[in-house]
């Protein structure tokens, strides 16, 4: 069996020699048998058998290959043999490994040089000097063709080559730019459940030491709520540090994402930190794809940590407005009495931002300012039909 396979591989290796030897023994067999003075066989046979072995070292040394073939050729010419594709099969195949192997200065020389080697055989000394078309013009012809026809493939080879490394280029380029995205979408989650339930349990901490002395049983009863807050804040880090396990990680180990059903949880801790949330629901209520819900949900909580910061008033009023295309969002803090209210470019931090990207990132709108009749007020219109929804927040 590997005899047989030994066999084939040397078919597969030496057969196109063997059929470009068999064409231009063929040639000269042929020119001898048409031309009116008939040339000595054997020393065109010769020649075609040298110009056969000499294309062995093409693909290394493509000029002297070249060299040779062309030497060869131009000698069976002054033999007195037509120059036909047959017998100039040798040397089309070295001019063709030329085109291919060497710099595109190196090729169209050495074609031109070849092409007017042909020409300078077919006047002064061919046979055929009557007839310049066969003896002249047809043989540069075939070495100028088979020059061009190499470096089209080269210009293909070269192009294909150009076009898979600007691929993998891109390839790259597109998975730097995902991570990157996909850092940004988790440092904001990360930073939307750290913000709100620190600040909830520093609101927490404080409305206790203030309650400490005057209402101790109620601050004992805000500081048994801590620890909630501090395991919901855990809860939803590890949910969200989750993320960045790997495929092979089981899925359900992840806590399932908040969502609107989780709003009464967030009003309870709210209110355990002395901030008291007031929930309205207009309209009927729709069931919301997950991204869209948890949209929502993190847009009406980082709402509220804005106001549990910033806001001298703990009251807000939270506003959920169903219609059959899309769902509005309402966060108000109204302002105290006397107090003048801080203009917008007050409120720092990345709060806004953050709001404005998740209302974007689903097809939604998001506004922010201050209430005419004092306040502030956040709203964001999410739709619910928008093709956007199953885009990661």
């Amino acid at each position: 069996m590997s005899g047989s396979r030994r066999w084939q591989a040397q078919v597969r290796r030496r057969g196109p020699e063997a059929l470009l030897l068999a064409f231009t023994v063929s040639g000269v067999l042929l020119t001898r048998a048409l031309m009116p003075e008939n040339p000595s066989v054997w020393p065109g046979i010769a020649l075609a058998v040298l110009t056969c072995a000499a294309l062995r070292g093409r693909t290394r040394h493509p000029l002297r290959v070249l060299v040779v073939t062309a030497l060869c050729t131009m000698a069976q010419g002054a033999l007195g043999y037509l120059l036909t594709p047959l017998l100039m099969g040798p040397l089309l195949v070295a001019q063709y490994s030329m085109s291919l192997h060497t710099p595109r200065r190196t090729a169209w020389n050495s074609a031109v040089a070849t092409a007017a080697g042909m020409v300078l055989t077919g006047l002064l000394l061919s046979s055929f000097q009557d007839s310049v078309v066969l003896g002249a013009v047809n043989p540069a012809a075939w070495v100028l063709m088979s020059a061009a026809f190499g470096s089209y493939v080269r210009v293909r080879r070269e192009y294909a080559v150009a076009r898979a490394e600007h691929a993998d280029r891109q390839r790259e380029e597109e998975a730097r730019r995902r991570v990157i995205q996909e850092r940004m979408r988790i440092a904001r989650e990360l930073h939307d459940v750290v913000a709100h339930h620190l600040t909830l349990a520093d609101a927490q901490a404080g409305t206790a030491a203030h309650l400490a002395r005057h209402d101790p049983d109620k601050a004992l009863e805000i500081v048994g709520k801590l620890p909630e807050t501090t395991a919901a804040a855990l809860r939803e880090l590890k949910a969200t540090v989750g993320l960045l396990r790997q495929e092979s990680d089981p899925a359900d180990e992840l806590a399932p994402a908040p969502g609107l059903g989780h709003l009464p949880d967030l009003t309870d801790a709210c209110a355990a930190a002395g901030l008291e949330v007031t929930v309205t629901a207009e309209g009927p209520t729709r069931t919301l794809t997950p991204v869209l819900d948890l949209t929502a949900y993190r847009i009406v909580q980082e709402a509220l940590t804005n106001v549990a910061k910033h806001a001298a008033p703990r009251t807000a009023r939270v506003r959920l407005a169903f219609t059959p295309r899309s769902l509005t969002l309402t966060v108000t803090n109204p302002t105290a009495a006397g107090r003048t209210p801080e203009p917008p470019g007050a409120v720092r931090g990345f709060g806004l931002v953050g709001m404005r990207e998740r209302a974007a990132s689903v097809g939604g709108t998001f506004e922010a300012g201050h209430r005419p009749d004092g306040g502030f007020e956040v709203s964001c219109t999410l739709p619910l039909d928008s093709p956007d929804e199953s885009r990661a927040p």
